[in-house]
């Protein structure tokens, strides 16, 4: 598993999405992408960064760039997400952690002493010839939405 860094172009992937649509990047070539991974729906910090980026969408859309969340979970537990929070983001079930992987956030975690296999909380943001333009890892959710945004914005 190989780190995902500035300046490398974003592996291709198609994953399905809430409200049954798929989504595939290479189909976005033209526009900025933010692709955000986190652990799990309708947890405390997943769902106060799910609502933060929600919040910017208009922000975002100005900017000509589109917001994805990718998370292991399915799309149905994205579509009760989405509802019970009003959240406005693409959200996109990598069921298998193909995604996750190749961008090097599956990785191994600890609590409570045990060990265990998950998603490392990180942002993309990929620029319009489908670049990396610059990564958040380890990410601490007060204040990303906002940081990412101004990315966006100095990334033309």
């Amino acid at each position: 598993m190989s780190e995902v860094v500035s300046g490398d172009m974003a592996p291709d992937f198609e994953v399905a999405t809430d409200g049954g649509g798929t989504l595939r990047l290479s189909d976005l070539r033209g526009k900025k992408v933010v692709l955000y991974f986190y652990p799990k729906d309708d947890t405390p910090g997943c769902t106060k960064e799910a609502i933060a980026f929600s919040a910017l969408q208009s922000e975002f859309d100005a900017a000509d760039a589109l917001v994805v969340g990718i998370s292991p979970d399915g799309t149905t537990k994205h579509d009760k997400f989405k509802a019970k929070h009003a959240l406005t983001v693409t959200l996109g079930a990598d069921t298998d952690t193909a995604v996750a992987e190749a961008y090097g956030v599956w990785v191994e975690k600890s609590m409570y002493g045990r060990k265990y296999m998950g998603v490392e909380r990180a942002t993309f943001l990929i620029d319009a010839t489908g670049k990396i333009a610059e990564t958040w890892r380890k990410v601490k959710v007060p204040g990303h939405a906002e940081a990412v945004l101004e990315a966006v914005r100095a990334n033309g």
